[in-house]
């Protein structure tokens, strides 16, 4: 029995297309996904679109449509974009499924009849775009404090979630669980800005728009987007409060929850507070990932026209290119910024450079000196330890920086070996050995040790550049490209002919990128 692990990310809302800071999330959670696919887990990889709500509805009225085929638009686009970047999801979320609404009005009921939501009034402030009430206190600068907007007084009769009936439950489970937030700075956030002072019952349904589900025993009222959104991540595997299936008993709960911290109190208050209230085992870990800046380290807006699209990058750089620079240049725990200038300065370092120059210039060296064959090493020197152990430690190193969530940082370990290959390069000099007769099995030595260094490092780049593994282990002719044949630094057959040199990653002139970037 392969280990189980349920990854989501949050769900897109679809109010407008995705821009790159969204597609963040999704590539960000693939990696992740893929990995544990490489290490034997037996993997759910859940992602998607958050479909209803007063902003859903107001959108769908300025385009003259119907709030259905605002979503469909908007969730196709998602779809397509997830899919442009290889994000391997396997479960497309729809808050609009008719299975997941009849669940969540379940839910709903089932916490109105065991006393945990009640019906009152709500007098307070009102964030459209975020869906979201607060209070004076709670506002920055007079304005909502997730997205910065005008917020409008608001009063109507509601129902509550009881947060505050779990308050107590909630600081305690927090601080003996220190996993379940991530980084320790987000916990430390959410702890003392908001459950610390104690958190006020949630408002959980509206009557002012129509767009969404129904309470089901008072259908004036439409269900709080949150409510809806946030089950998402157990009714899409089975749940049910009359009986769940097979799958949510073997998934739940969730590993992980990747998420923007702007959404991390959503996701860290109120959705423990439904589980428990539901009497349903926490997620493991909430992972409150930085957010992707432009370039002079502001959030992206179309006010400012500062936004970037995932699907404009790729056709300019390529899938993997766009890949690379989300899960390397984004640090853990704090912010990152992108521009089409600093694509194309990590694009000539770090892809052309380290990985392609290696990949092409060992593969051209083999085909040179002996027509692509690949023969047996014999002639190892003192020289040769540092790059073998590299390789044969490499996947240790990697699983240490996953374990955390450090994408970017396992990402690293892989480019040291490809950094130390190009030293061994220099060092060995197979350009002068195969001018020496005589050196000629040290010159396949040298030679294999490149190519099944190579060879470890793309084992574990296909969890984050799925496109150039693939394209390397074909030029390298093997089949050895799962997880169990590192270790042994034995996984290049003798008697392998390789494939011809390919160029993995063009080097870009920059000014003549930009050029061509502004003129389309």
């Amino acid at each position: 029995m392969k280990p189980k692990f349920y990854i989501t990310t949050s769900i897109f809302y679809a109010s407008s297309k995705p821009h790159i800071v969204n597609s963040y999330e999704g590539v960000l959670t693939d990696a992740i996904a893929r990995y544990k696919r490489l290490c034997g887990y037996d993997v759910i990889f859940t992602t998607g679109t958050d479909e209803h709500g007063q902003k859903v509805q107001n959108k769908a009225i300025e385009n003259n449509i119907s709030p259905q085929k605002y979503v469909d638009d908007i969730s196709l686009e998602v779809r397509r974009i997830d899919d442009l970047l290889n994000v391997s999801y396997d479960k497309f979320v729809r808050t609009t499924n008719t299975h997941h609404k009849e669940i969540v009005a379940k839910i709903f009921k089932k916490l109105y009849d065991q006393g945990d939501i009640y019906k009152g009034k709500y007098e307070g402030l009102y964030c459209t775009p975020c869906e979201s009430f607060f209070t004076e206190s709670q506002l920055v600068d007079g304005k909502c404090p997730d997205c910065g907007r005008e917020v409008s007084p608001m009063s109507e009769e509601a129902y509550f979630l009881k947060l505050s009936k779990y308050n107590k439950w909630l600081e305690e489970y927090i601080e003996s669980h220190p996993d379940f937030i991530l980084p320790e700075s987000r916990k430390n956030e959410i702890m003392n800005n908001f459950i610390k002072p104690g958190v006020e019952d949630l408002c959980i349904s509206r009557t002012s728009f129509d767009w969404g589900v129904k309470v089901p025993m008072d259908p004036k009222h439409v269900i709080y987007v949150w409510l809806d959104a946030l089950t998402n991540y157990i009714t899409f595997i089975g749940y049910d409060p009359d009986g769940s299936s097979e799958e949510f008993k073997k998934y739940w709960p969730a590993d992980v929850h990747i998420i923007g911290k702007d959404i991390l109190r959503f996701h860290t208050i109120y959705w423990p507070v439904i589980l428990k209230a539901l009497d349903l085992p926490m997620p493991k870990t909430i992972f409150g990932h930085p957010w992707v800046l432009a370039s002079d380290s502001d959030k992206m807006s179309k006010s400012k026209g500062n936004v970037l699209y995932a699907d404009d990058l790729v056709k300019h750089f390529g899938t993997d290119a766009v890949r690379y620079y989300l899960l390397h240049e984004i640090p853990y725990g704090h912010d990152g910024n992108i521009s089409n200038e600093l694509l194309i300065e990590r694009i000539n370092s770090d892809l052309a450079n380290t990985i392609g120059n290696l990949v092409n210039r060992t593969i051209s060296m083999s085909q040179k000196y002996f027509d692509g064959v690949i023969y047996a090493p014999k002639a190892f020197e003192d020289i040769d330890i540092e790059l073998i152990e590299m390789a044969k430690n490499l996947k240790e190193k990697t699983d240490a920086k996953m374990s955390e969530f450090k994408v970017a940082d396992a990402i690293d370990e892989i480019l040291e070996l490809y950094r130390r290959c190009n030293k061994y390069i220099d060092e060995t000099m197979p350009w002068v050995l195969a001018k020496a007769p005589e050196k000629e099995e040290r010159l396949k030595t040298v030679l294999y040790n490149l190519l099944e260094a190579i060879r470890c490092g793309t084992v574990l780049l296909q969890a984050f550049l799925p496109e150039t593994a693939d394209k390397i282990f074909k030029q390298l002719n093997t089949e050895n490209r799962g997880i169990d044949s590192l270790g042994d630094f034995k996984g290049m057959d003798p008697g392998i002919k390789l494939s011809s040199p390919e160029v993995l990653f063009a080097r870009i002139d920059k000014e003549e990128k930009l050029k061509e970037i502004e003129e389309n």
